[in-house]
């Protein structure tokens, strides 16, 4: 019997508990789960930085480290994980994002703000957005989630560009990478959106330079990692109407201090790292099959790259 260890918050064991289990069953695996083993029995650890463990050292039977998170920033640097760390990739997660992006965009493509906020008997007939094909939108990170909220953009007209550290091809996006690709990819974009992972190469990634790179008024939508944007300089974009509007669900510092100045800018959006998150039936599912590659042999899946950061 597979000995796997959850170390999570108590609020997480929860919501996982009986749907992990149930995907252990689908996948015929044979599992004890619980969140107190001996370290030297544990076969693998389904894993978030808000849990108990910290120290993986005494874990030495350990065959993979599975995260709930898709980010993992926070533990990709602790010298003492050796064994194999997992990136949460997860259909649940991956659709989550993309409604919210998607939902974000035609919002502000649609100039939908103007009437929503503006119930004052006035009657605006005069404002006519462009159609999605004469949007230019670039997406800064085309892993799993930024390819997949590229399609549906493109699914609805939008002409897509997509930047990344290290070159990639994808279908139906314009990709661009490494420094020279970064200014042609922004250059001109009318919506730019974050999906970049936190590394010392991303941070403010969007800056002065880069800001002053996109079409006049444009929007910025980061559901990705507050550090990759200067907020200073996204402020005084934005004053000088160079950015329209930001809608950030992200940011260095969670919660958001109550007196930041994104809370009162009249043409900033803020929302409490909503984005998307882990779902437990869509995730348990992930974690039972690569438990299952792992007792076949296999290769794991979406193993983080401890040099890269992600």
């Amino acid at each position: 019997m597979l000995k796997v260890m959850f170390s999570a918050k108590p609020a997480a064991w929860e919501e996982y508990q009986e749907t992990l289990m149930a995907a252990f069953e689908s996948e015929g695996l044979d599992v004890d789960l619980s969140r107190d083993y001996d370290p030297a029995e544990v076969d693998y650890i389904v894993f978030a930085p808000n849990g108990p463990v910290s120290d993986f050292r005494p874990y030495t039977k350990t065959k993979a480290v599975m995260s709930l998170w898709a980010g993992v920033e926070t533990v990709v640097g602790n010298e003492t994980l050796t064994q194999p760390l997992l990136r949460m990739v997860d259909h649940g997660l991956t659709a989550g994002m993309v409604e919210w992006v998607v939902g974000h965009t035609l919002r502000h493509h649609l100039g939908m703000d103007a009437h929503i906020m503006q119930q004052d008997g006035v009657w605006r007939d005069t404002v006519y957005p462009p159609i999605a094909a004469q949007r230019p939108v670039t997406i800064l990170g085309i892993g799993a989630l930024g390819a997949a909220c590229g399609q549906a953009l493109h699914g609805l007209g939008f002409p897509v560009r997509g930047w990344s550290r290290s070159p990639k091809q994808i279908e139906n996006i314009e990709c661009f990478s490494g420094d020279y690709g970064l200014r042609d990819a922004l250059s001109g974009t009318e919506v730019v959106i974050l999906l970049l992972p936190d590394t010392p190469d991303t941070r403010h990634v969007l800056y002065a330079e880069t800001l002053g790179l996109l079409a006049k008024g444009a929007f910025v939508i980061n559901p990705g990692r507050g550090p990759l944007i200067d907020d200073d300089a996204l402020l005084a974009a934005l004053d000088s109407g160079q950015v329209g509007h930001a809608t950030l669900d992200v940011f260095d510092v969670e919660p958001l201090p109550t007196d930041h100045p994104y809370w009162s800018h009249p043409n900033v959006t803020v929302t409490p790292h909503i984005a998307s998150t882990t779902r437990a039936d869509t995730a348990s599912q992930v974690i039972a099959q690569q438990i299952t590659r792992g007792e076949r042999g296999e290769p794991f899946l979406h193993v983080v790259d401890r040099q890269a950061g992600y």
